[in-house]
């Protein structure tokens, strides 16, 4: 592993010059404004608070940063881990959410080490679309109170939170509703100015302008409050708190946790290679991001990935190499030690305007409009499935139930086996000879049909013969299928033989002691 980090940071420095610095140095810093708002956003969405999102931007986006395999790569926390969070949270509470980082750091060590990356990129895409309109929903939903300047119970999830506020008496604020209005309002038309918008992020660019609208109109509005001038924060796991008897509550959600932050850096890191032309190491990416894991909840903070947003942003202001993201950290960093106090006096509507764009943003729209333009219900059924088990139960849940529902969808789709009946390939053709060509493979999602299509064309005195050319795969339950057809065969007086085998089927039936008497 270190000889690989080793032969990344070679490669990358190879070359490097003053020009390099330079791109590297603006980069990082085009980088920090864009991530500021979100930090102090996602800290918020997670149910923790704004100084914990923006320690975990810092200790990530250096860490990951100096360790990384993909270089160009921004690490932080980011909206799907906000989302998860804030549910662990309200079910484990913050020692809880801690343990939940480090469990997932040591399984993203794990993958590092072992080479389990490449299991991250056979996530059916469906599954990862609907998990991300999930979360885009639950953002949204988790940010009404602060639009709506008020506090309202906490719920058991997305749907019983949105039915919570048609069943109790609201007062908004309207100050802190007009402040929420204005911030989405300006992040909306922000990207039209493209003379500015190139220098100044919408969403800081909304933020500033929501703040000196509070400050220069007096309005009452609740704010972030304190941020301390440290990244130790005064709420941070200590080591001690550890309650062993509650290890295994923690395990799924860590799963989950490990899960998302594969996915979203190893896109990272695909994002990265297209720009660049370098190809990213996984294994020293996902051990990178288990040490941040490791080492966030120690300093207060909370769960981080490489973010696509920040990625993006660094790779079009030309960032070279993992100096950028390093420069992002360090410059966040600096904005804790020396503006907290002006950090803390940010209104939360207008966070939660941020906050309710990023929602918006974060679904797939694309491939959403693909999906139902085309009609792929193998698409959209593990889609919709997945989105509405995370509105009504949790995000745990829909994103396994995304993924065995594509899987489903791919064995009935595998499962449409076709078997032609055509008597006149056989050189002898006769009432009694029965030839199929066999088109797909022969395994559990396919072989009930088949033996089904068999037995209702063929009577148990006939001479059947399987062409199997176009069988290119052939299972444990497909293998039992066709000893059940050659016993139907023998015991009625008919024969049974197999022709045309594909190297894998016939090795396979070889393995089984099958292949003796069917051909």
């Amino acid at each position: 592993m270190f000889n690989s980090w080793r032969e990344l940071i070679q490669t990358e420095f190879m070359a490097y010059n003053f020009v390099t610095l330079r791109k590297d140095l603006l980069a990082g810093l085009t980088v920090a404004a864009v991530a500021l708002p979100l930090a102090l956003a996602y800290g918020v969405a997670a149910g923790v608070d704004a100084a914990a999102g923006l320690v975990t931007g810092i200790v990530a986006g250096i860490l990951v940063g100096f360790l990384g395999g993909a270089p160009a790569s921004v690490s932080g926390p980011t909206g799907g881990l906000a989302a998860v969070i804030a549910v662990f949270a309200v079910q484990f509470g913050m020692q809880g959410v801690w343990m939940i980082g480090l469990i997932s750091g040591v399984l993203l060590i794990l993958m590092g080490v072992f080479r389990l990356g490449r299991l991250v990129t056979l996530m059916p895409t469906p599954a990862i679309a609907g998990y991300t309109s999930g979360v885009a929903i639950i953002i949204a939903v988790s940010q009404i109170d602060n639009a709506l300047g008020i506090r309202t119970p906490s719920a058991g999830s997305t749907w019983q939170k949105a039915v919570q506020y048609f069943q109790i008496d609201i007062s908004p604020n309207w100050s802190a509703v007009l402040l929420t209005l204005l911030v989405v309002g300006i992040m909306i038309i922000w990207p039209r100015f493209s003379i500015i918008a190139d220098k100044i992020p919408g969403s800081l660019a909304a933020i500033i302008i929501a703040k000196l609208v509070f400050l220069g109109v007096g309005l009452d509005v609740p704010t972030i409050g304190d941020i301390p001038r440290s990244i130790l924060l005064e709420d941070r796991f200590g080591g001690g708190e550890i309650v062993w008897t509650d290890f295994l509550r923690y395990i799924f959600p860590a799963i989950t946790v490990t899960v998302l932050v594969s996915i979203e850096s190893l896109l990272c890191g695909a994002l990265a290679e297209n720009q660049t032309g370098r190809r990213p190491s996984n294994e020293v990416e996902l051990t990178a991001q288990g040490i941040a894991n490791l080492v966030v909840p120690f300093f207060g903070g909370i769960a981080a990935s490489a973010a696509l947003s920040r990625t993006a942003v660094n790779l079009r202001a030309e960032g070279q190499t993992r100096v950028s993201p390093i420069v992002h950290g360090l410059v966040l960093l600096l904005i804790v030690l020396v503006l907290a106090p002006i950090i803390g006096r940010v209104p939360l509507s207008a966070l939660a305007g941020v906050l309710i764009m990023t929602a918006w943003r974060m679904n797939q729209w694309a491939r959403l409009r693909f999906y139902f333009s085309k009609r792929l219900k193998h698409a959209i059924i593990p889609f919709l499935a997945t989105v509405l088990v995370s509105v009504f139960f949790s995000l745990t849940q829909a994103i396994f139930i995304g993924i065995v529902l594509c899987i489903v969808a791919f064995a009935l789709q595998m499962g449409t086996i076709q078997s032609l009946w055509d008597g006149s390939d056989l050189v002898e053709s006769s009432a009694d000879n029965h030839h199929y060509r066999v088109h797909g493979p022969i395994f559990f999602g396919a072989s009930r049909r088949l033996l089904e299509l068999v037995e209702a064309n063929s009577p148990a005195d006939a001479d059947i013969v399987l062409s199997l050319a176009e069988s290119p795969l052939l299972d444990a339950t497909g293998i039992e299928m066709l000893q059940e057809l050659r016993s139907r065969q023998s015991s009625g007086g008919g024969s049974f033989r197999l022709t045309n085998l594909a190297p894998r089927v016939e090795s396979m039936l070889k393995r089984s002691g099958s292949l003796a008497g069917m051909v």
